[in-house]
């Protein structure tokens, strides 16, 4: 009969174990000295070899002729606790024995002797699913148990074991293995199963398996039963229903083009060949993720990427999106994806997230706002957008007549008004204005932004390129502090009002006016 793969090539020494050398030298040291614990608690993630290595303990300390701390794997002892035949070394599932009576039956059985080997051992797996109950029937046991007893605990959430349990184990961390040691380990494995695998197919494996070397064996024993001949990357895609890297960098360089039309026509590709849309969105928001990264952190990042990519793919995408757009795409991919779970139709989803993701002027919440104005700010700053001048005539004088200059209140003096402001004022008030805006609003008075301040006498006409730009800017909190900037920099007190100079007849412009005629935008200034 077949036997599976992770099952086959499960370590069967201390030295087999892969990725974990802290822990394993750990316990070959207390083995050989004999200082060993009476209970010890394994944790860490799926797959990382937990269960593996409390086996192997078990047979290390019952072991008739030890090597180095390892079990021979040849005597008596080793022969049937490797069979499941010993009697004296159980491995319990906490998931279906979590009750406080099948902790009741094991202490009661615990105190007996072993019968085949020197030390009778209990493997509980999945402790984190015992009951509250269960848990203090097995405290004064764990605390203090027989000479001839040992504990071994093991869980994936070490959150749920409670301090009293904790403070009664020698806890050891099992980490994720790399990347790198797992494609070694099933390059070694494809070798002794006569599989040919490709180097590019094994990282592939090495990243799906997100740092288990189970789950890396599987989808190797998986996708080796699906196809003949050579296994590559190509094929481990087709094979496991994912995109894989030039698709998905296809699919990020048409959102990076804001080309809707292309990135609707890919994904609809992507579902007529099978591929799984949560997959894919989980494929996208590690490609994001790892952008975020070669950004932050250009120098170290390499170490840290996800591998959906390659390093030189990922450097040149990375270029295409400002941070803002990164953590705008990073949060709607997690969105649709939490959203598969109750979604009627994950395929509808995932076309309105890459819609989103393509046409962010779609949403007007604050990260799309914020996007938006940064890429507006890079290109600005760039060179690929040129901003004309803007003049009183066009915005204000030609379109209606000039505003009326409100009459200065008995016991402000009266300061000679000006038709031009000093060299580099505009440029000056913006600096200040953003200190105490925050975004997106602070986008807009950027030196060469969307809004341009023009002076008129006592009068400054806030010019917005078009009605989104005003309709940000006028606010009354934004005018106060406009006009209190203004202000203070001429050094006697100004009116401000907006303007759009895309509306041509700027039917808003009486409201404004009237606005600006009471005094709430008046500030005094005194000497």
């Amino acid at each position: 009969m077949y036997q599976a793969l992770y099952r086959k090539y499960r370590p069967q020494t201390f030295d087999d174990v892969v990725g974990q050398m802290a822990v394993t030298q750990t316990l070959k040291t207390q083995i050989q000295s004999g200082r060993l614990s009476h209970a010890y608690l394994f944790t860490g993630s799926r797959g990382t070899g937990k269960t593996s290595s409390a086996k192997i303990l078990a047979k290390a300390v019952n072991c008739e002729n030890p090597q180095d701390g390892n079990p021979c794997n040849r005597c008596k002892s080793c022969l049937a606790i490797d069979s499941g035949s010993c009697m004296d070394v159980l491995e319990i599932d906490a998931a279906s024995n979590n009750g406080v009576d099948n902790v009741r039956d094991l202490r009661d059985d615990a105190i007996y002797s072993p019968s085949q080997v020197k030390m009778r051992v209990y493997i509980i797996d999945e402790v984190h699913m015992l009951s509250i109950s269960a848990f203090n029937a097995l405290l004064k046991i764990i605390e203090e148990p027989p000479e001839h007893l040992l504990f071994i605990l093991a869980t994936t959430e070490l959150h749920k074991v409670p301090a009293t349990i904790l403070s009664r184990c020698q806890r050891f961390s099992f980490r994720r293995i790399s990347q790198e040691d797992i494609a070694a380990r099933l390059q070694y494995v494809a070798y002794e199963e006569k599989i040919e695998l490709d180097d590019t197919a094994a990282r592939v494996l090495a990243r799906l398996a997100d740092g288990g070397m189970r789950d890396g064996l599987s989808l190797l024993d998986q996708c080796a039963s699906a196809t003949t001949g050579e296994l590559t990357a190509d094929k481990v895609y087709s094979c496991l229903g994912i995109a894989g890297i030039q698709e998905c960098g296809k699919l990020m360089a048409h959102i990076a083009d804001h080309n809707t039309g292309e990135a609707l026509s890919l994904l609809n590709r992507f579902y007529a060949e099978g591929k799984d849309m949560g997959a894919l969105l989980d494929e996208l928001a590690c490609l994001t993720r790892d952008f975020m990264v070669m950004q932050s952190a250009p120098k170290e990042a390499i170490g840290m990427l996800s591998g959906v990519a390659t390093d030189e793919e990922v450097k040149k995408l990375s270029t295409r999106f400002t941070s803002a757009e990164l953590v705008r795409m990073l949060d709607l991919i997690q969105k649709t994806t939490a959203g598969f779970i109750r979604s009627a139709s994950r395929r509808m989803d995932a076309e309105l997230c890459i819609v989103n993701l393509c046409q962010p002027e779609l949403q007007l919440d604050a990260e799309s706002l914020n996007t938006r104005l940064t890429r507006l700010e890079d290109r600005v700053n760039s060179g690929d957008i040129a901003i004309a001048p803007v003049s009183v005539s066009q915005t204000v004088v030609e379109e209606q007549p000039a505003p009326v200059v409100e009459e200065i209140p008995a016991g402000i003096p009266a300061y000679e008004a000006v038709d031009e402001a000093p060299a580099g004022f505009w440029t000056d008030v913006c600096m200040q204005v953003r200190k105490e805006l925050k975004p997106p609003v602070s986008g807009f008075f950027a030196p060469n932004g969307p809004v341009q301040g023009v002076l008129q006498g006592n009068t400054m006409v806030l010019s917005c390129a078009n009605k989104f730009a005003k309709e940000v800017v006028d606010k009354p909190e934004v005018l106060e502090l406009v006009t209190r900037k203004v202000s203070a920099k001429l050094g006697h007190p100004v009116r401000v009002l907006v303007s759009d100079k895309s509306d041509a007849t700027n039917k808003q412009m009486e409201q404004l006016l009237q606005f600006g005629r009471d005094h709430s935008n008046v500030i005094n200034i005194k000497d």
